[in-house]
């Protein structure tokens, strides 16, 4: 039986795998059944929360978080999400002022109606910017018109029906500085929350509204009207908003930049009375021709 070779490698005492080209089939096949090592980097480890690495920072230099002015914790906090900030902020006294302080909470982004339940934030003077975005399956629910909805259907939207109104509301009476608002996939926002907004925030310069099916045309009205500081409106996927009204904000306003993806070519809402004249009226029509 002939003997695989054996060959070195430089820089190493130790002998090395057997060389393919001079060893026997039995000893090929063993080494290439054998495992290689992979090619590809190791996955990183998932890296720790940031309260981690305040602690370990603040360890090496022998000094506790508490020791740093509001300013620093501000800037720490900032970096935080809104269950984070209220973790940390039953720690201790000192991370609970700055928890407290108005000037955390100038920008609010909420995913879903039902966040604005959590006590994780301070609605106060000093919010700018305010975002509530809904991608969620039961916006389709809610955008169903109210008269065709079934009682399932109904209760759903009843857990959730009046939390943006309210919030909206306290909204007016605690932010008058709000210069940004968002509103998406909210379906229960009526004319009268956005009119409200309008008219007690005078510095709101940018309001968007995205699939929002009860918004007509009295918010365009209402823009015109109460907007005073409004430079950008966007009214996208609202399928109560007429071009009528929509030519109508463009000849008062025009330098208003205003956005109506689909919003004039969606049908519109319409109750079953309506309808029934509507039809009535054509079958007049057609017997008298």
């Amino acid at each position: 039986m002939r003997l695989p070779c054996i060959r070195k490698r430089p820089g190493r005492s130790h002998v090395s795998r057997p060389c393919r080209s001079h060893c026997s089939p039995s000893a090929a096949l063993v080494s290439r059944v054998r495992p290689q090592a992979s090619s590809q980097p190791e996955p990183e480890r998932p890296l720790y929360h940031l309260p981690f690495y305040l602690y370990l920072f603040f360890s090496l230099l022998g000094m506790q978080l508490t020791d740093l002015n509001q300013e620093c914790l501000l800037h720490l906090f900032s970096f935080l999400d809104k269950d984070a900030r209220k973790s940390l902020s039953l720690t201790c006294v000192r991370l609970r002022e700055a928890f407290l302080d108005p000037r955390l909470w100038s920008l609010l982004h909420f995913c879903s109606p039902c966040e604005l339940r959590r006590n994780n934030f301070i609605l106060s003077p000093s919010l700018r910017f305010l975002d509530i975005c809904w991608h969620s399956s039961r916006v389709k629910v809610c955008n169903i018109e109210y008269w065709m909805k079934t009682a399932f259907q109904r209760d759903l939207c009843s857990k959730h029906e009046s939390l943006v109104s309210d919030f909206l509301e306290r909204v007016c009476n605690i932010c008058p500085n709000l210069q940004s608002l968002t509103l998406s996939g909210c379906g229960h926002v009526t004319d009268h929350d956005v009119t409200s907004v309008l008219r007690h925030c005078k510095r709101l310069q940018r309001l968007c509204l995205e699939n929002c099916c009860q918004v007509t045309d009295a918010v365009l009205q209402a823009a015109v009207v109460q907007g005073g500081a409004l430079m950008e409106l966007r009214v996208d996927f609202c399928r109560n908003i007429s071009q009528a009204g929509l030519q109508a904000v463009r000849q008062t306003r025009p330098g208003l930049w205003l956005s109506a993806e689909r919003s004039a070519g969606m049908i519109p809402d319409s109750r079953p009375e309506q309808r029934l004249h509507s039809r009535r009226s054509l079958q007049k029509v057609l017997t008298v021709s």
